[in-house]
């Protein structure tokens, strides 16, 4: 924010091929519902790259009860244009899941609309390239370990003469789904974590000398203003993805409700949680975790969402509770949050905080 701080670091644009947001921050993508085209066609127009989630894209449509899979791929399409539009020729980008059921359907859905960028985590996206064929699409996996992005650098190389656009390090103290387990999220300290994160930056310069070719590397997870910013473009990292921050803005898509939720939390609000999809995440505790706990939340009317729910052995649905939650019923939705959640004091405008990360003191 111009005049509010000594910022030590000049920031330079982030560059992905032939793409160039101003800013090197990515909005993170957030579902269900909470980045469509409203906030992240504002990210873009303010000089970031901003981001839809594709999780359950569609629920606001009148076929997704009868049809979740066409009302999705049907949305997919209209919010890329829609942020498009809004960005006026700034960046847009998708996080589409590789756990979701269908995963290859919406990534050409995606595609076809005219996204600049699909970034695909939740499992390893080792055939993402052959999904694109030669569309001029950027593509970007997140990973968690040095061990994924040599996998994925590998198969790439070896199946399709190809690496990465772009690599997203998420870190554990991001929000929603994580990439560790439960006992790791327990063990690592949130300092610890960054001698990994100077691991895999360094394989991945390792890997732009054999290629000839730079490769963009964000740093995610916990990222919550500028000085978590600089700390990561200290370890080379050419950018950061932030999405929590965003929450709590005008453009943001969600009930107002569900971001009063994290200007309300408190820092023993934010608990890790058992997703019934078989993976850990991050939320905000509420009367909805409490009943969760007692067996008092049924799973209804199955909505086609992760390829590892099996309807009739878990819990609940994630889909119907993370769509309560972006409706703004905080009671008995999942409140997704990142670890930093409890930072929110006040409903912000995104331009504010871009003007934050990308201002510099020598300009």
């Amino acid at each position: 924010m111009k005049g509010s701080g000594n910022f030590s670091m000049k920031i330079k644009p982030l560059t992905i091929g032939n793409l160039t947001a101003k800013i090197p921050v990515i909005q993170g993508g957030m579902g269900v519902g909470v980045s469509l085209s409203g906030l992240a066609g504002n990210v873009a127009l303010a000089g970031g790259v901003g981001v839809i989630s594709a999780a359950q894209i569609g629920y606001r449509k009148p076929e997704w009860d009868t049809d979740p899979v066409s009302a999705n791929l049907a949305a997919i399409g209209e919010e890329i244009r829609r942020a498009k539009e809004i960005a006026k020729g700034g960046i847009i980008g998708i996080n589409i899941m590789v756990a979701t059921k269908y995963y290859e359907k919406y990534v050409k859905a995606a595609v076809d609309a005219g996204a600049d960028l699909i970034i695909s985590g939740a499992g390893l996206p080792v055939e993402l390239p052959q999904i694109i064929g030669k569309a001029e699409v950027k593509i970007a996996p997140i990973i968690s370990s040095l061990k994924s992005l040599n996998v994925i650098v590998k198969y790439w190389m070896k199946k399709f003469s190809k690496i990465p656009d772009l690599i997203i390090i998420e870190g554990p103290l991001a929000g929603g789904h994580l990439g560790f387990d439960k006992k790791a999220l327990e063990d690592i300290p949130a300092i610890g974590y960054d001698e990994e994160v100077r691991r895999i930056i360094g394989r991945v310069r390792e890997i732009e000398k054999d290629c000839g070719t730079h490769i963009p590397v964000v740093a995610a997870g916990g990222i919550y203003d500028r000085k978590d910013m600089e700390h990561y473009l200290s370890m080379d990292a050419d950018g950061v993805q932030v999405a929590t921050r965003f929450v709590t803005t005008q453009e943001c898509d969600a009930d107002v409700r569900y971001k009063e939720s994290y200007i309300k939390a408190k820092p023993e609000d934010i608990e890790i949680v058992n997703s019934p999809v078989g993976m850990p995440g991050r939320a905000i505790h509420n009367q909805f975790q409490e009943d969760v706990k007692a067996g008092r939340v049924t799973h209804g009317k199955c909505h086609q969402c992760i390829k590892t729910c099996n309807p009739k052995e878990t819990p609940y649905c994630i889909t119907d509770a993370l769509i309560a939650a972006v409706k703004g019923d905080t009671n008995r939705g999942l409140l997704f949050c990142g670890a930093n959640a409890y930072r929110a004091d006040k409903m912000e405008r995104v331009a504010d905080i871009m003007k934050e990360f990308g201002y510099d003191d020598e300009n």
